[in-house]
């Protein structure tokens, strides 16, 4: 049992389950966890259908939160799960100013005749004029991938370069379709902690170059991406602009950037993808990965390898990686 951490708010939302029952939805605070499953009148199956009431429930949270005549249990081994399962998950990529300065400088063709100085600082351009002119850039991911928090991640045997990105995932509380960068934030439910793992060896398709990235295959293996471990609402988060993204391997920091470093904040995201798309309660939005990758580092991921990620207020999430096929 990993070591749970509490996060920030009067109360926050989980999976759990005991030792050989079944999940249920759990309402966590300092003071213990809650089976909303027997709690709330239309006993909800899942975190999921909390969602697809958020309005009306969360009145009823908060008081729950701070009330003392329910059957509390503690936390202390209980088995953590992602706290929700989505339907959709939308991924943003190149979405973190410094991190997409150091991929197009460290990929440099290598008769370019600027100084490491001169790219950065013309790339930055590029990226400060995208931020303000552009679209966010938007791809899909499947529900499947979505783990535990605390679960082993298996490496795929064909992965060659399995890389970490630890991101800040919106969760929706309310359908969204068409929805303005004003009112945006208005269906965001809460935030989590998702780590999008990627092997960098199959992004783009060498058979097809004119096709590009191949997202189904570099990113979208079963585990491949630990959630959790709490739902935090949107109301217990003060600025989720400025919240700091930390992940450590084996003990080392890697990545520790904060979300002001975003091109496209969390409103432009989901006023963006909802032009498009139909979002729904539970839905994942993931906000792109920061500076300080494995490919950056030239240390990819391995059997053995022990990641933690925490972003501020939302706990801390500890995964193993296991080579397919390894005991």
């Amino acid at each position: 049992m990993a070591t749970l951490t509490q996060p920030v708010g009067p109360f926050a939302l989980g999976t759990l389950s005991a030792e050989g029952g079944a999940a249920f939805p759990g309402l966590v605070t300092a003071g213990g966890v809650l089976d909303l499953s027997r709690t709330l009148e239309w006993a909800p199956a899942d975190i999921r259908a909390v969602l697809d009431r958020w309005e009306q429930a969360l009145p009823v949270l908060r008081a729950l939160a701070t009330g003392d005549a329910t059957p509390w249990q503690p936390l202390e081994g209980l088995r953590v799960h992602a706290p929700v399962e989505p339907r959709q998950i939308f991924q943003s990529g190149a979405n973190y100013r410094q991190h997409v300065i150091d991929l197009e400088v460290a990929h440099r063709s290598p008769d370019d005749p600027r100084t490491v100085e001169e790219a950065r600082a013309e790339i930055a351009a590029v990226m400060d004029r995208r931020a303000a002119e552009d679209l966010p850039y938007v791809f899909i991911g499947l529900p499947s991938t979505v783990a535990g928090p605390y679960d082993d991640v298996v490496l795929p045997a064909w992965a060659q370069q399995p890389d970490w990105e630890l991101e800040l995932a919106a969760v929706m509380g309310r359908a969204a379709h068409r929805v303005s960068v004003e009112e945006a934030l208005e269906y965001v439910a809460g935030y989590t902690i998702a780590n999008d793992l990627t092997d960098r060896a199959t992004v783009f398709r060498r058979d097809m170059k004119a096709i590009g990235t191949d997202w189904l295959r570099c990113k979208n293996a079963p585990g491949f991406t630990p959630l959790g471990p709490w739902l935090v609402p949107a109301e217990s988060i003060a600025d989720p602009g400025d919240l700091r993204v930390t992940l450590t391997l084996n003990g080392e920091t890697m990545q520790d950037e904060s979300t002001k470093d975003m091109l496209f904040g969390i409103a432009r995201l989901v006023s963006y993808i909802s032009q498009t798309a139909r979002l729904l309660p539970g839905d994942l939005v993931l906000t792109g990965s920061p500076a300080g990758n494995g490919i950056h580092w030239g240390r990819l991921l391995r059997d053995g390898d022990v990641m933690e990620g925490s972003i501020t207020g939302l706990g801390v999430q500890r995964t193993r990686c296991v080579a397919e096929g390894a005991s």
